[in-house]
């Protein structure tokens, strides 16, 4: 049997966030709830054991540390594992900055769950939620201010690991801009080898080149060509087929097409300056 405790709650009627209601329950094998729909949102957060939560078609297997978010006026349904049934606490709550600082903490009805980063001091904060049960005047305040004490740390959460991604695709664009810088003069370089080299998917790769450079990788490796080349014809005084061969043109003709089209002139004359 599922052994649950759920406190009363004597609602403040504030505007920014209001609690709903707050438990917590250590779930028997395959316990369950729903599918079935709240009017506020619920957060659960898994001290221990596993179970799955499912919403709008999509299935989350979710453990210790993790953490899921019913929306409002969703048919939603969750179960304990077979074998390791989850612990859990809860707290629904509504109001104003309710949708945004779910948004801040990177959690969306797209993406309705979250990891905290350190589970430890998480399941401290939904214990002593269920611990305010025994206050008298201050209940409903004190389980407020914890509700803003796990937002201040899911949010934070978030952040770090935003960080690191955002570190993380600087990391591979650099890679990748060495790799065409090392590897341009070849005909047969492809976007593919680029990818391939990062272990990255090709997608991926367009995705990181778009949003950081606002290029596709296939049009910065075509004007990294094109300004390789009009530095060899200013430079060093090389002929057009010359200096197509040296950025990995072996058709002098396609060559001359494309340089024109970026550089708003054909090679001879830019070669001799002329406009």
């Amino acid at each position: 049997m599922a052994k649950e405790q759920d406190l009363d709650i004597d609602r403040l009627h504030l505007t920014d966030m209001e609690i709903h209601i707050c438990g917590s329950q250590q779930c028997g094998k395959s316990h369950s709830y729903g599918p079935a729909v709240r009017d506020y949102f619920l957060i659960h957060y898994i001290h221990r054991g596993k179970g799955i939560f499912k919403v709008d078609d999509n299935k989350f297997e979710l453990n210790r540390g993790q953490g899921f978010v019913i929306w409002p006026h969703l048919l939603s349904y969750y179960q304990a594992d077979q074998n390791n049934p989850w612990q859990y606490s809860w707290i629904g709550f509504t109001g104003l900055k309710a949708e945004d600082y779910l948004k801040e903490a990177g959690i969306s009805r797209e993406k309705p769950y979250f990891r905290a980063q350190n589970p430890e001091k998480m399941s401290n904060i939904f214990l002593e939620m269920s611990q305010t049960g025994n206050l008298k005047k201050s209940k409903e305040i004190k389980l407020l201010g914890l509700l803003y004490f796990f937002f201040a740390e899911i949010i934070e959460d978030n952040k770090q690991r935003v960080n690191r991604n955002e570190n993380l695709k600087g990391e591979y664009l650099k890679k990748a801009v060495n790799y065409i810088d090392r590897n341009y003069s070849r005909p047969d370089l492809k976007i593919s080898d680029i990818a391939s080299y990062l272990n990255l998917n090709r997608s991926y790769l367009w995705q990181l080149f778009d949003e950081l450079l606002n290029v596709s990788p296939q049009q910065y490796l075509i004007e990294f060509r094109m300004e390789k080349a009009a530095l060899l014809l200013k430079n060093y005084n090389l002929k057009v087929r010359s200096a197509a061969l040296s950025v990995g043109y072996e058709d002098p003709f396609s060559f001359s097409k494309i340089f024109k089209k970026i550089m708003g002139k054909s090679p001879s004359l830019y070669k001799n300056g002329q406009i």
